[in-house]
């Protein structure tokens, strides 16, 4: 390990997809909160005929002319996309995926192409559709760098405006905020991220990255800074763990691995996430069931066998379990759930006092049963 951090190269790798992640996870909580987790996907996937047209124009491998390219056809994807929706009967989701379709078997045709021109094989273009992290260059470091550093200012700047269209975008419009500007803002960070990240990650999995930090983030929170900072923490975390598990395992893909640790914070998040956690949830449904079936014994003695508010633990007791099918172990349980939430008292004398809480619940319950029975 201390070997991988004099490394200069690990280093260099590391800082890159760090501010990758952290970049994508900015970008991608946007795209979650507005339900355009498809955009992601369909930006990415056009990126690779941006490429392929980009080697086309230019006869270059270079990195710059060939992201070039893919920005151009990412942000001709974006239009595409709101203009089939706008002026056609089409769905903005199925103009996501026309497009997407459309780009990426183009894609696919002009590389096949590409390799069979002569003096001209594939090699240094399909490294875009899986990744290759280990060919980022400090240049590409700083650019990365700087285009999230930039996006953290703006978003600062206009956070504000960001929440509120996010949101609710006809209040904001009411509030006076552009809201094409603020469209713009957002489509932009969106290819810029997404053609920032392709070279190490890949155009198949790269929107994978841009929205597992922000779905994990979503289940933790619902504030929309804490959501952005804990994205950007779950998208460097992914970016730092993947780039040392692929330096520590020979021919272990660097892009896949980040997104790979990205996807697990993700389960782990879904599963085991306050409040919005499946466990969490089946948890509270089980306690939930636990205090109903409280509430309906009490009710129920309360309203067909004593309607006092006061009572021996005696009665009771022996009273349900005479006329009703309870059994002594599940009335025990029962008794403990509703001294737990306080809702019943017994004192030395084993005398029952049931709690003003609970009183307002058992004459709601007794005026809906005789209104029933009416």
């Amino acid at each position: 390990m201390l070997s991988l951090l004099n490394d200069y190269t690990f280093r260099i790798v590391v800082i890159g997809a760090m501010s990758l992640g952290i970049l994508s996870g900015l970008t991608g909580s946007f795209m979650v909160l507005r339900k355009q987790s498809l955009l992601a996907d369909a930006i990415s996937h056009a990126a690779l005929a941006g490429i392929a047209l980009g080697y086309l124009v230019t006869f270059s491998k270079q990195t710059e002319f060939l992201l070039v390219g893919a920005l151009i056809i990412g942000l001709i994807s974006v239009g595409l996309i709101i203009l089939i929706s706008r002026f056609t009967k089409t769905t903005f989701e199925s103009s996501m995926a026309l497009v997407m379709t459309m780009f990426f078997g183009l894609g696919l045709v002009l590389l096949t192409y590409i390799q069979k021109l002569p003096n001209s094989n594939q090699a240094g273009l399909d490294r875009f559709i899986y990744g290759q992290v280990a060919t980022m260059l400090k240049s590409d470091v700083y650019l990365i760098l700087g285009a999230t550093i930039i996006t953290l200012f703006v978003i600062v700047l206009l956070f504000k405006e960001l929440q509120v269209f996010t949101f609710d975008p006809d209040y904001g419009t009411q509030l006076g905020f552009s809201e094409k500007i603020l469209n713009v803002f957002i489509s932009l960070m969106t290819v810029l991220t997404i053609i920032l990240g392709i070279q190490s990650v890949g155009v198949v999995l790269m929107s994978a990255l841009l929205i597992a930090p922000a779905v994990s983030a979503r289940q933790w929170t619902n504030s929309l800074k804490v959501m952005l900072i804990l994205a950007s923490i779950f998208g460097a975390f992914s970016g730092l763990l993947g780039t040392i598990t692929s330096s520590l395992i020979e021919n272990m893909p660097t892009g896949p691995t980040i997104v790979m640790y990205a996807s697990i914070i993700v389960i782990i998040s879904l599963f085991f996430s306050p409040k919005r956690g499946i466990l969490w949830k089946s948890i509270k449904k089980n306690q939930y069931k636990k205090d109903y079936t409280a509430d309906m014994m009490l009710i129920s003695y309360l309203t067909h066998i004593n309607k006092a508010l006061n009572f021996t633990f005696y009665d009771f007791k022996n009273s349900l379990l005479n006329d009703t099918n309870l059994s002594n172990k599940n009335f025990n349980k029962n008794v403990d759930n509703l001294k737990r939430r306080n809702l019943i008292k017994i004192d030395r004398n084993k005398k029952v006092t049931v709690k003003e809480d609970f009183i307002n619940l058992y004459e709601f319950y007794d005026i809906a049963n005789k209104e029933d029975t009416i």
